[in-house]
Formats: C-alpha cells, sequence, structure tokens
C-alpha cells in the first residue's frame, strides 16, 4: 500500500505528462510491472489502452486530456462541436472527433474515455480546421461552417432532434461565415442538401 506522501510523489509525476503515461515513461521512471499493478488494484491509475495509463486519485482534470495526448492527430466534430457551439444542449455521451480513415483501427481502441471516431480522407482531416479551448486545454476542432456540412452528411444518422437544434442554431449565429460555409459544402459534396434544407434561412 502506498502511503500519502508516495501518493503526491506519484501524482506529481503523472502531472508532468498531463496524467497519462506510457510504460515506457513509467519505467524510465524506475516504475515497473509491479508497481503498475500495485497502482491498478489501488484505483490510483486506470489502463486507457495497451501501454497507458491514465491518473486517476483526485486528479480533477479534463478527460480532454487523455484525447490530447492520444490523438495529436485528429480534430473535435459532429455532436462534441455541436455542444462547444451551443448549437446542441445535449452533452455527448462521447468525444467525436475525425481521424484519417488510413490509420490503424486499434489506435481508436481504448476503454477511457468513450470516443466515437468518423474516419475521413487524408485530404479532408484539415478543412475547416479552427482552435479551440475545452476545461481551460486547448483542442483541435472544426469551425463552425465545417461543422454544420457534416451534419448534414450524416444527416440520416443523426437523432432529428439534434440534427434540426444544430441547423437552427447555425442559422442565427452571427459568427457564421457564408462563404466559408458554401466552400466547405463544395468540397464535401453537400450543395444538394444546402439548397433543400438551408437555401430559404441563408
Amino acid at each position: 500500500m502506498f502511503r500519502e506522501k508516495d501518493i503526491e510523489t506519484l501524482r506529481k509525476l503523472f502531472c508532468q505528462y498531463n496524467y497519462v503515461m506510457t510504460t515506457a515513461e513509467l519505467t524510465v521512471s524506475k516504475l515497473y510491472y509491479a508497481d503498475i499493478k500495485l497502482l491498478l488494484e489501488e484505483v490510483l491509475i486506470e489502463k486507457i489502452k495497451r501501454g497507458y495509463y491514465y491518473w486517476i486519485e483526485d486528479y480533477g482534470e479534463s478527460e480532454i486530456v487523455i484525447i490530447n495526448r492520444l490523438f495529436l492527430d485528429v480534430v473535435l466534430c459532429m455532436e462534441t462541436a455541436l455542444f462547444y457551439y451551443k448549437y446542441s444542449d445535449r452533452t455527448p455521451a462521447e468525444w467525436n472527433f475525425a481521424i484519417d480513415k488510413n490509420v490503424s483501427k486499434r489506435r481508436t481502441k481504448i476503454d477511457y474515455p468513450f470516443i466515437k471516431a468518423y474516419r475521413v480522407e487524408s485530404t479532408l482531416v484539415t478543412l475547416g480546421e479552427a482552435e479551440g479551448e475545452i476545461d481551460f486545454y486547448k483542442v483541435r476542432i472544426y469551425d463552425r461552417d465545417r461543422t454544420i456540412c457534416d451534419v448534414l452528411r450524416n444527416m440520416n444518422k443523426m437523432d432529428k432532434e439534434i440534427f434540426n437544434k444544430a441547423v437552427q442554431g447555425y442559422v442565427k449565429d452571427p459568427k457564421k461565415n457564408i462563404p466559408n460555409f458554401m466552400e466547405y459544402a463544395k468540397i464535401l459534396r453537400v450543395q444538394k442538401w444546402v439548397k433543400d434544407l438551408m437555401g430559404v434561412w441563408l
């Protein structure tokens, strides 16, 4: 069993790595298999996926820390972005992000936090990317205009209420950028839906 002093030392160690450490990083810090096993048993850390561990004992940090650490190459999208821009008042059950479709599917197999990966063409991953902030951490997230284009692309898979609120929220948003929106719509091939569903309001 770890003493309070040891726990504080370990907490500070994990803090240096944004509360997520790899087996290799733990080994360099002289924490080996037996130590990791004990930390897991005492519920001080949690295994995210093979070789990655998350400090959970009074960590007080956001799940976005894990997303940022494990997925440097993804962009938050869909329901996560809708909630961020206040186009939805429903807290997403999963973190939604876009990732290059050529990336191994094994990378997105994690136990925690809950995620939903949208696999897209390599050239489309950064289209409409912006910088946001969630729980004081910088994140990569699609801008308002790309977000709504993605909503149109995925409309048949979405909850109708969320879809309608998203479209209405965007239409009323003074920060929307119609030229950007139309450009993204062309690239993402949703011009027909823009014309049929949103043309009256825009």
